[in-house]
């Protein structure tokens, strides 16, 4: 075990190394105890081998109660210690003085001795309020039994140096046909066309990338002083790639339906020549020469970049260093989850397709509340190489669009194998336009939409009452361990240098990362392990070939990025906003779906989506955003009351 040297100690933890390992039962060193305590997992109970103690050390008294925080408990004896009255006075240091002491040496002992009193407090609270819960339920769950031999945990160590797998033996998706399209005469029908239906414009030369480039450039230049939802026009760059891919198809290459389209991508992937921020005050400057694995798919595939789009500070929530990205359905919301942008963008037709990413909730969240169409796909299933990490084992790059058919699209060509990228792998994908969806089962949950239910029943889909049962009750206390340690390891510098104090929503990284720190590497583990038994669970209960369900309960989210299901949001309806100014107010509340399938089989959530869709209209709605009906306006500062943030909920 380390320990500092003695002389210089604080005089308390002297006093405690000094009497070879007897723990001070003063109340003012409470806090420092406890915490030290907290990150050993332990209890502890104070017995007095000597009476004499009481008298020697008036620090020495009765705190029991306060070590009576986990489930193990030490007992630590009093050893007879040797003082004079010059070395120990009987009077006391206030006690806030001498807690923040106890508290800052403690932290000394981590190397995190640069917090302050505030911030030592907020951590202690919060460690007590948060970490300790989690830290009893997971041990309960997985720890009952020594030696390891149940419950692995997931993360598994490949000692391999062959980063170039061999590509598996999946084949293109065969899209359907969608001959007879013929180019709208208003611009703002253009912009809100399918890819599918704009590559088919671009492959029968009714219209060029170049003169697409304008009109979504034109399209973001117009909506985003509303929405805030771009960061970058990357202008130069579309017009150069545009002209490209209008050379090729001159020439007689046609690279497939994403040749000539325009996107945008969600400012934590990285471009060279263009800012990448993370949405951050801290970052808002930096330029990262390297072409990142999805992007380098989509230039492959004819793409061409005109945005990069907003994501929540460093991948949190919707609040960034410009401002706060809106709902194009109800501007007085705000489009909420990190991958605000790609969501709003894609909503109000300033893209027709956008990549976004999540951790925890920043796909499903704002393609729910944007009203699209999103893919979060398997994990593993895109290379996440130059793409800003919050945790390894649960980021996901996924497509935000108008169908599902679209995302069938997007995905088959950012998939693969990205040798950077040790968790990517080249998944061999079924055909999500060739499945016959008459031969599936398929669940409903008692949260579902029963729209989507009938739906999907009236076309043959055998729809069956279902539930996922799992015995695992700290599903959300996983993630965020897991999330908020792994978030740490990546921005420790950024925690120890002050910069959380530039960050644009206090309430958010700072307050939760600062809790990290003291989250011990057995209790992370332990997490691990949980994780497993959970994906080992879900597995057993997953017994449809997909299920329909709440796209938006927070333990649907936390166990679908734990296990690493793939889920499609898809728009069902619409409802009218709660007080709307005004009787003919055209803002809307969007309602949503989520199709859930088992790992590696984002093809069934992608052909039920589609077969919906095919009888449906919700999708194709377009959002009022500055069209809002007589007598209304964009409220600014908004009159509607944003409820406090859940921690997580909006990663």
């Amino acid at each position: 075990m380390f320990a500092p040297p003695i002389a210089t100690c604080d005089p308390t933890i002297r006093l405690c190394l000094l009497t070879r390992g007897s723990l001070p039962r003063t109340r003012t060193c409470a806090p420092l105890l406890h915490l030290l305590l907290l990150l050993l997992g332990l209890t502890v109970s104070f017995t007095d081998a000597n009476p004499s103690c009481e008298s020697s050390v008036s620090m020495l008294r009765n705190c029991n109660k306060l070590w009576k925080i986990l489930d193990s408990k030490v007992s630590v004896p009093c050893r007879r210690i040797t003082t004079s009255p010059s070395n120990i006075t009987q009077t006391e240091l206030p006690d806030r003085t001498m807690e923040a002491k106890c508290l800052q040496s403690m932290f000394e002992l981590i190397d995190a001795g640069f917090f302050n009193e505030t911030k030592i407090q907020e951590i202690a609270n919060g460690a007590t309020e948060m970490n300790v819960p989690i830290y009893r339920t997971n041990r309960k769950l997985v720890a009952t039994k020594n030696g390891g031999l149940e419950n692995p945990s997931p993360l598994v160590f490949n000692p391999s140096w062959n980063r170039e797998v061999p590509r598996a033996q999946g084949k293109r998706f065969k899209y359907p046909s969608v001959s007879g399209v013929l180019l709208p005469s208003d611009e703002e029908d253009i912009a809100f066309m399918s890819v599918l239906e704009l590559g088919e414009l671009i492959r029968t030369k009714q219209v060029t990338s170049k003169e697409l480039v304008r009109i979504y450039l034109k399209q973001l230049k117009r909506y985003n002083h509303v929405l805030e939802s771009v960061v970058t026009y990357t202008e130069e760059l579309a017009y150069k790639q545009a002209k490209e891919a209008d050379d090729l198809l001159s020439q007689g290459t046609y690279l497939g339906p994403l040749h000539g389209i325009p996107y945008g991508l969600k400012d934590i992937v990285a471009v060279p020549g263009y800012k990448t921020t993370w949405g951050s005050t801290s970052f808002k400057d930096q330029v990262l020469d390297i072409e990142a694995w999805v992007y380098k798919r989509l230039k492959a595939s004819g793409a061409v970049l005109v945005a990069k789009l907003v994501t929540g500070s460093l991948a949190y929530d919707d609040i960034w260093f410009g401002g706060r990205t809106r709902n194009p359905w109800n501007i007085e919301e705000f489009s909420t989850g990190s991958s605000a942008g790609p969501a709003a963008s894609t909503s109000a037709g300033m893209v027709p397709f956008a990549i976004g990413s999540e951790t925890a909730g920043s796909m499903t969240y704002p393609a729910a509340r944007c009203g699209v169409t999103a893919l979060r796909p398997t994990f593993g299933s895109v290379g996440r190489t130059g793409v800003m990490s919050l945790s390894e084992s649960l980021d996901k790059l996924g497509p935000f669009c108008r169908t599902a058919a679209d995302c069938a699209v997007v995905l088959d060509a950012i998939k693969g194998k990205d040798p950077d990228d040790l968790s990517s792998r080249e998944i061999a994908f079924e055909d999500p336009f060739s499945v016959d969806i008459t031969k599936l089962t398929v669940g409903y949950t008692k949260d579902a939409d029963m729209k989507v239910v009938e739906v999907l029943g009236s076309k043959g889909v055998n729809m069956v009452p279902f539930e996922l049962n799992y015995t695992v009750d700290s599903v959300q206390g996983i993630l965020n361990f897991t999330m908020d340690v792994d978030m740490l390891a990546h921005f420790d510098e950024w925690q120890r240098t002050g910069l959380e104090d530039l960050y644009e929503a206090q309430d958010q990284w700072p307050v939760e990362l600062r809790r990290a720190r003291v989250i011990t590497a057995v209790d992370y583990i332990q997490a691990q392990r949980a994780r497993g038994k959970l994906i080992r669970e879900v597995e057993k209960s997953f017994t449809v070939d997909a299920f329909i369900g709440n796209v938006t309960d927070w333990e649907k989210v936390c166990m679908g990025n734990l296990v690493g299901l793939p889920v499609l949001v898809i728009p069902t309806g619409f409802k009218n906003i709660t007080e709307p100014p005004t009787k003919s107010c055209r803002r809307r509340t969007t309602i949503n779906a989520g199709i859930y399938a088992p790992p590696e089989r984002d093809h069934i959530a992608l052909a039920l989506g589609m077969a919906y869709q095919s009888v449906t209209d919700a999708h194709k709605k377009r959002p009022p955003i500055d069209d809002l009906g007589p007598d209304d306006s964009i409220p600014n500062p908004p009159k509607a009351i944003i409820p406090p943030r859940r921690l997580h909920i909006h990663v």
